[in-house]
């Protein structure tokens, strides 16, 4: 039994890489592509070169493949933006901003969020009034599922905070002008 695994070994290899890699694919973000790329990189050799089929030649393959793989992986970043744009949970989408791609309602709607990871779109609904395919919006809301809850960036700039700010700097204004004109008249 164990002649028989070291004598397939290399095909072995290639089986679990190609297992691995098809993983990655239907679960991106997972780095089983690290892993995948390594054994599978490993097991071709193994199979094309025959006198690289022992098992510690191939051990010494897999590791430099996967030193090779993880530095491409890491290199070239290819869920976005030297791996920020990753969510870790739905809490990191709250706050983010991104364009209407199908029209928004409270009932359905589409959105690709700037630097939305290797999917950035996602199922809305509006937060308020329906929003029009190309608007800029804000998660306001990311649910927790799939589905977030956005408002157009407009609606979101002035909140009550700034409101407040503004008028308290009208009255500090309309007062420093009450204060320039009874001195200047004395």
């Amino acid at each position: 039994m164990a002649d028989a695994l070291v004598d397939n070994l290399p095909l072995f290899l290639t089986i679990s890489g190609i297992v691995l890699v098809i993983m990655e694919a239907l679960a991106p973000g997972a780095h089983l592509i690290v892993l995948g790329v390594a054994l599978l990189g490993a097991g071709l050799a193994g199979m094309l070169f025959t006198p690289l089929a022992a098992p510690l030649v191939l051990a010494t393959m897999v590791t430099a493949f996967g030193a090779l793989a993880l530095f491409v992986y890491r290199e070239f970043d290819f869920y976005g933006n030297k791996g920020t744009a990753q969510t870790s949970d739905s809490g990191s989408l709250s706050g983010k901003t991104g364009r209407v791609v199908e029209r928004v309602t409270d009932g359905g709607g589409r959105v690709k969020l700037e630097n939305g990871g290797f999917n950035p779109y996602f199922e809305a609904r509006a937060f308020d009034d329906p929003i029009e395919e190309g608007e800029s919006v804000i998660v306001v809301d990311p649910g927790g599922g799939n589905v977030l809850t956005v408002a157009t960036s407009d609606a979101l700039e002035t909140d009550t905070l700034d409101r407040e700010l503004e008028r308290a700097t009208e009255d500090a204004d309309t007062q420093g002008d009450a204060d320039a004109e009874s001195s200047g008249g004395s």
